[in-house]
Order: structure tokens, then sequence, then C-alpha cells
């Protein structure tokens, strides 16, 4: 069969109906990055491909075609993990826009694809109110290095010169952490505690927490070039503003 893969890894990230009774269904997966496929019937009331085929719920999928537009052959179903909280599933949601808006397609990224395992396995463990921000952390950072735009906590770019505690640092997307002298900052007031905190991947302090998050906020939309995100608005009106975390 002419441009065939089988048994391949992948998540459902996104879905919409595509002409009548199909969908269109966007997979992030194991070696060929977020592709496009058609599941015909799949948007029919009979079909059980509108209940396989949810976010969050890992597949072997084999596909078909030549285009960018794959045609699903058949998929296989694998143990998911459960995101039954609230915070925990938007949390996933935001995880899944990002790919969908922001990762080129047909691109590989296996490192990226081990970090949202992991991520939703952390999600799925998350109690009620738990805490859900250093798993976003994380995810984010995963994947800005996946795009290019890894940097370090605690090395500025500018002078070369490891972060120091008691000074502040500025944050720039194309340049990472810089000087406080540096005038192109989108960030500024980044203190050096934080930032060495975070470098050792420590998010228990207040001050290294609202560091990475601002920090991966402007990095965020830095990579979405202004595009708004649909999940952000969902968390926003499920939680108080002081516990937001996108």
């Amino acid at each position: 069969m002419r441009g065939a893969v089988q048994q391949e890894p992948a998540y459902v990230i996104h879905r919409r109906p595509w002409r009548e009774t199909t969908l269109q269904v966007d997979i992030f997966t194991l070696n060929h990055g977020r592709m496009s496929v058609i599941a015909r019937g799949g948007n029919s009331a009979k079909s059980p491909l509108k209940a396989q085929l949810q976010p969050f719920q890992p597949l072997l999928i084999d596909w078909t075609g030549k285009s960018d537009l794959k045609t699903l052959v058949q998929l296989e179903l694998r143990e998911a993990p459960r995101l039954s909280q609230t915070r925990a599933l938007y949390s996933g949601l935001y995880i899944n826009e990002l790919l969908q808006r922001v990762l080129p397609a047909a691109d590989p990224h296996p490192e990226l694809f081990a970090c949202y395992i992991e991520s939703l396995q952390a999600l799925a463990g998350v109690k009620v109110n738990g805490d859900v921000e250093p798993i976003l952390r994380r995810f984010e950072r995963a994947f800005a290095a996946a795009l290019g735009y890894d940097f370090s906590w605690d090395q500025t770019t500018d002078t070369g010169s490891p972060v120091e505690v008691g000074r502040y640092y500025g944050y720039d997307p194309t340049q990472g952490i810089v000087s406080a002298s540096g005038a192109d900052a989108r960030l500024g007031r980044l203190p050096g505690e934080a930032l060495i905190a975070l470098a050792g991947d420590d998010y228990s302090d207040e001050s290294a927490r609202r560091t990475a998050k601002r920090v991966m906020r402007v990095l965020v939309d830095f990579l979405l070039q202004g595009k708004p995100l649909h999940s952000r608005s969902l968390f926003s009106h499920s939680v108080s503003s002081s516990e937001r975390t996108l």
C-alpha cells in the first residue's frame, strides 16, 4: 500500500467534523510528529471511532496516503491515563492546543513525545485542587526546546556569566536569560535565586514558581505569534485569578 504507516504510537490532540460523517483528526505521533488524518464514518452515530478518537487516548494507528491529509485505516486502543480532575483536564487541553497550534506538521520529536506521555501520566495523578504548575512548566520547557528555544536558567547569554543570588535579570525568547542591563529583554526583575532554583528543577519556592510562570508565558506567547489559546479561556473561567497557571 503506497504511503502506508502501520502501528504508529499516537495521541489525538484535536478533532473536528469534515464532510458529513467524516472526522478530521490531528494526532501527535512518535515517529512522524504532528499529523492530520481523516476518519471516514467517524462522525456517524454508529461508528465506534467517535468514542475511540478522544484526547489523551493512547493509540496505535495505521494510515495511508501521500498528501498532507492521510486516511485512517485502523486503530488499536491502549491503556489510557484518566484526567479526572478539572484542573488536570484543562491543563491537558492546554498542552494539546500548544501542539496543535504551534508544532510544525510532519516534524518528528521523539523526546517531546516522551515528555507528553510523562505529562499526561503526571496530570492523571493530580488530586482535587492539586498542583499542576511544575508539570506544565516542564512540558513548556520541553516544547520550547523542541522548537529551538531552549535556554539555561542560570547562565546569561549576553555576558556568559553565571546567575548570582541577590541580582536581577531579564529574559527574551530569542536570547534566553540576560543581564539586567539588557535593554531588549521582554521581562525584567527576575531574581537570581529563583533562576538558580529553576536550573535545579526546584519549584518549591513561590518566587521560583512565579518567575517560571512569567518566563514561560512570554515564551509561549512568542511562539503563538499573537494567536489566542482557547484552553486559557476555559481555565480562566474554572479557577480564580490567583490560581491560574496558564
